[in-house]
């Protein structure tokens, strides 16, 4: 695996070849693993959202018959697709599956959310927009004004806004929520990150795969979201996880520094807005 993070420049498409209200032109991806309490409304609040949004649901073999539940659902619309994979492969490997997916069936755009309810689907139709009206990637965003996380415990708030400040101070991204996973990217900004590049496994990935953006020089733009808690399920958050998202800041950096000694051109973006 390719562990420099140096980035080709990019050169993004013209805002008019991306009209948001073409059907089957956004892909939402949605790993899962038992989410069978919360999928089939999840689903049906998706493609309530317009014409555009297709739904892609990886799941890693979960034993409470989610797999079953989309198949089913999935029978009855060509707007909604299953890819079934054998057991838990991690987080990052499912939406970087989805996005192979995205990017081999010719969609525009492609967006990835929670199964849980976390992201909320109204905020689909204004992250297409604004990907199709100038960016090229938008983030909901717990950590600017008019964002933030419901019901959460102080410590869990603790976690994940110093989790974000750690995040940037590290590796100098200007991204307010850096561990956050409700984004939409243009299909031609996942070919100039390369996803086949990607490191992260795990949660770690949402790191890893905000700063390769950043190093692209993508134009990133954040808008507040408000994070309820998972309406149903358990929470797969752990302590393995916070570790393994804190190594990847670090590994992120180092693969920085030394690729600036190596003199490997490093793309940094500042089109964040």
């Amino acid at each position: 695996m390719n562990t420099d993070c140096s980035t080709p420049s990019y050169t993004p498409a013209p805002a008019s070849l991306f009209p948001i209200d073409v059907p089957h032109s956004c892909l939402v991806v949605i790993p899962t693993y038992n989410e069978a309490l919360n999928i089939e409304r999840l689903l049906a609040e998706v493609l309530a959202q317009g014409a555009a949004f297709d739904v892609l649901v990886v799941d890693d073999a979960s034993p409470d018959g989610t797999g079953d539940l989309v198949a089913a659902m999935a029978a009855q619309s060509d707007r909604i697709q299953l890819l079934r994979r054998a057991g838990k492969q991690g987080l990052g490997t499912a939406y970087i599956a989805g996005f192979r997916y995205g990017l081999q069936r010719g969609y525009r755009f492609v967006c990835e959310m929670d199964a849980d309810f976390s992201h909320q689907p109204c905020y689909l139709q204004q992250m297409l927009a604004l990907a199709a009206d100038r960016y090229d990637v938008v983030l909901g965003s717990r950590n600017i004004r008019g964002g933030h996380a419901e019901n959460w415990s102080l410590m869990r708030h603790i976690i994940s806004k110093g989790g974000s400040l750690y995040a940037r101070l590290v590796l100098g991204m200007p991204i307010r929520d850096c561990t956050g996973g409700y984004k939409c990217f243009r299909t031609d900004a996942l070919r100039a990150v390369n996803i086949d590049r990607l490191q992260s496994s795990g949660y770690a990935f949402q790191v890893e795969m905000n700063y390769r953006c950043f190093l692209a020089g993508l134009r990133i733009c954040e808008i507040p979201i408000i994070f309820p808690d998972r309406v149903a399920g358990a929470s797969k958050m752990s302590r393995s996880i916070v570790r393994e998202a804190a190594l990847m800041v670090l590994r992120l950096r180092f693969q920085s520094l030394v690729a600036h000694r190596r003199k490997s051109p490093l793309h940094l973006g500042t089109s964040h807005k």
